[in-house]
């Protein structure tokens, strides 16, 4: 594999990612607006998502369901998951190429994402 391939490979990668995300969130937010049709919004009080939408188990159970805020939240963590995804290619791509240098770098960027994202309050 070369590296024109590899760009190519991982261009495709990130454009699937995103416009997948996209998908979700607007699927999601199309049906929440079918819902909430004609509600009147309180600005003065913030209220997170429920319970579901706080984890990934709930995320997935939630979105499994059609229930709007959970497809958002998974459009969401698609789109959190897409570069983390492009990293994990070019450590994969890097290796096959026999680039060494490279690789570890990628693996360093890999764990300090994987680090921030499970230590992210």
């Amino acid at each position: 594999m070369d590296d024109k391939h590899l760009e190519i490979i991982i261009g495709n990668l990130l454009r699937a990612g995103v416009l997948l995300s996209a998908a979700i969130v607007a699927i999601g937010g199309a049906l929440y607006l079918a819902q909430h049709d004609g509600q009147s919004v309180n600005y003065k009080t913030f209220s997170a998502g429920g319970p579901d939408t706080r984890t990934l188990a709930g995320i997935a159970s939630s979105a499994t369901h059609l229930h709007p805020e959970g497809l958002i939240a998974l459009g969401l963590v698609f789109l959190i998951a897409t570069p983390i995804a492009r990293v994990v290619f070019a450590v994969i791509g890097f290796s096959m190429e026999h680039d060494r240098l490279y690789a570890f770098v990628s693996l360093i960027v890999l764990a300090v994402l994987l680090f921030s994202l499970m230590h992210a309050t």
